[in-house]
């Protein structure tokens, strides 16, 4: 066991404890800083701490009954620090406070800081520049204004430039609360909560219809690099909670993205066409996947070759939703390189869901994709990889969805080799895994290693993998279709109705 430093900033410091556990420790822990305690019975594997100097030296112990571990570091060299109160701020919950706080933004220079004391902000959209850190602190609200009418609009395409996009494609598109186009070098951090406030609007009403222009997210990074976010809490999106484009070098570290269970297309974390991506301590109950990695629809895909590649998850809980961690359905530039491990999904309709369809093209091609040490409880069905995928605003072209077998085109996706160890299932209803490719383009391999899938006595069935025929299951094993090699060593499966392995060419 060891303690490792994720993420410094001019005031605050996260860090994980490496072991083998999920999410959780095995043991209550006490943390000390200078020798001095500051956290008592903690019990996650990342953890953060706030309040400290800027260019400050501090060493950093961890104890529990039998065990203690430490480490050293040095908080950020901090040029200024620029109150939002000092550039008229009111912090009452009711007048528009944008203007104050964007002027905070623009005036911080090189290695700055913005601090937002406690109060309540009223904001549309706040712009981002480079070099700057916005620092939330501890019941500082920022309070999204429901006017659709009061936002800026993103345009889709312009000049070449994508702007605004929505599912995959350019769009118009509301600016989000926080908005960030062609910027590196911020950090996002604090105990503060940004409260995008789509629950007192029209955001979730007919949220397939658009009005003006496409939701806005909660954050939006469009061609950004350096960007980091820490202890924040974003919650009541009016779509994606967070969504980086053609990003590079993001770090979320021990944050929380909430909505409720039951809102609309409120997915966590969507990077989209993004490459190395930190994802580690967060928390994410929202009413859609809690993580889904895209890499944009076919015209995009075929214009920049992008694919989303090098993404790390790591020590999360995901509750609730469609999906612990999906990747697609918009993949058509492809996405390699997914490791996901030592999480905790809870209630979520599925553990990994893997969305494609016909048409996404040749360069669709999504690879070296691996879980390991995931305990998953309560997960409807733990694994979904779904190549006849059709989700609720498709429509038009059945052939994409047809089961007979087609033609191999510039327009057919393919899937990998996938890798699955460790892997701790209970409750489980609707199936233990479920795999489904393309006649004419199978799955290349699955591979599950030292894995147990344990159902729920009294389950219910449900529709496992949504296509023009959706598949409604209940109880059911690991099922291939058109998969052409699987291997299982050491799987553990119990309480299934019929089969355990369904196999089908």
């Amino acid at each position: 066991m060891q303690l490792d430093v994720l993420l410094v900033t001019q005031t605050s410091v996260s860090l994980e404890i490496i072991n083998d556990y999920p999410y959780y420790t095995n043991g209550l822990y006490n943390v000390y800083l200078n020798d001095k305690l500051v956290l008592k019975n903690r019990k996650t594997n990342v953890f953060s701490l706030y309040k400290l100097k800027p260019n400050t030296d501090y060493k950093i112990s961890v104890k529990f009954d039998n065990e203690a571990i430490s480490t050293n570091f040095k908080t950020l060299y901090e040029e200024v620090c620029l109150n939002v109160l000092d550039f008229n701020a009111k912090a009452d919950g009711t007048k528009d406070d944008t203007l104050a706080i964007q002027a905070a933004i623009m005036a911080c220079p090189r290695n700055g800081r913005v601090f937002i004391p406690k109060g309540k902000y009223l904001i549309t959209s706040l712009f981002l520049r480079d070099d700057v850190s916005i620092e939330l602190s501890k019941n500082a609200v920022l309070i999204g204004n429901v006017n659709r009418n009061d936002y800026p609009i993103l345009p889709g395409l312009k000049n070449n430039c994508y702007l605004g996009t929505w599912e995959g494609s350019p769009d118009l598109a509301f600016t989000s609360i926080i908005t960030g186009i062609n910027v590196k070098n911020v950090l996002i951090y604090g105990l503060g909560v940004i409260d995008c406030n789509a629950q007192n609007g029209d955001w979730w009403v007919n949220h397939r219809e658009m009005r003006i222009a496409r939701r806005p997210n909660g954050i939006f990074l469009n061609n950004c690099e350096n960007i980091s976010f820490q202890g924040i809490t974003v919650k009541n999106t009016p779509s994606w909670n967070q969504h980086p484009f053609f990003s590079r070098n993001l770090k979320y570290i021990d944050i929380s993205l909430l909505s409720p269970k039951n809102s609309p297309t409120t997915d966590g974390i969507d990077p989209e066409s993004c490459d190395n991506v930190l994802i580690c301590g967060v928390k994410i109950s929202v009413g859609d996947d809690c993580i889904a990695i895209k890499s944009g629809k076919l015209a995009m895909a075929k214009k920049f070759k992008t694919p989303s590649s090098n993404i790390t998850i790591r020590n999360s809980l995901m509750k609730y939703g469609h999906a612990g961690v999906t990747i697609g359905s918009e993949l058509s530039g492809g996405i390699n390189n997914i490791n996901v491990n030592k999480c905790v999904f809870y209630k979520t309709d599925r553990g990994l869901r893997i969305k494609s369809q016909r048409g996404r093209g040749k360069d669709a091609i999504v690879n070296n994709v691996k879980f390991d040490n995931i305990v998953m409880n309560n997960v409807l069905c733990p694994l979904v990889i779904n190549m006849m995928y059709k989700a609720g605003s498709d429509k038009g072209n059945e052939e994409r969805w047809s089961g007979e077998k087609q033609s191999v085109t510039s327009l057919t996706p393919s899937l990998g080799t996938f890798e699955f160890n460790n892997i701790k299932a209970t409750n489980i209803e609707w199936g233990a895994g479920y795999f489904w490719g393309l006649k004419e383009s199978p799955i290349k391999k699955i591979i599950i290693n030292n894995s147990s899938f344990v159902f729920k006595n009294k389950a219910r069935g449900g529709i496992i993998a949504m296509s023009l025929k959706n598949n409604y299951c209940k109880k059911q094993g690991l099922t291939f279709i058109n998969v052409k090699n699987y291997e299982l060593n050491n799987v553990y499966i119990d309480g299934q109705k019929g089969e355990k392995i369904i196999e089908v060419k």
